[in-house]
């Protein structure tokens, strides 16, 4: 196994610079459409927790934690399902989490779209999912460069 990687955000900047452009418009697509921060952080932190990318689960653990999520919340996203921490539409965020980092299983599922889609609005949906397309991206990016996750001080 190689120590070293090619990494994508030193070699090619410009085309990272795009990918953190796009997620930049992607958060203000999502705040102008009533996402709130809180929302969009559990949408981020468990598509990344789903794919394996710790340090994208770094990343999105300290904008959970500045969005309001308790650290109590954060341990139970991936028993979202058997806690009552999560309000309607969180839970819907969680779900649509799910389906986007699953996509390769035969796309969202009519239940999940029919349900998700239930708990927010077209806009709210297309904004998450815009959000769940950003961070499923750099979740590769991170992944296949073994991007390091120091320990905090």
């Amino acid at each position: 196994m190689a120590e070293t990687r090619v990494h994508l955000s030193k070699t090619e900047p410009t085309a990272y610079k795009a990918l953190a452009a796009f997620s930049s418009t992607v958060s203000q697509i999502c705040a102008d459409n009533g996402i709130d921060n809180r929302i969009k952080e559990l949408l981020m932190l468990h598509t990344s927790q789903i794919n394996g990318c710790a340090f994208c689960v770094r990343v999105h653990v300290d904008g959970a934690l500045a969005a309001g999520v308790t650290a109590d919340e954060i341990a139970q996203i991936p028993v979202w399902r058997e806690t009552g921490v999560f309000s309607e539409r969180e839970c819907a965020a969680l779900e649509l989490a799910e389906a986007f980092a699953y996509i390769h299983e035969g796309g969202v599922p009519d239940d999940v779209y029919n349900r998700v889609g239930s708990v927010f609005t077209e806009k709210e949906y297309a904004a998450l999912s815009w959000a769940a397309v950003s961070i499923n991206a750099f979740n590769r990016v991170a992944i296949a460069g073994r991007y390091p996750v120091p320990a905090k001080s």
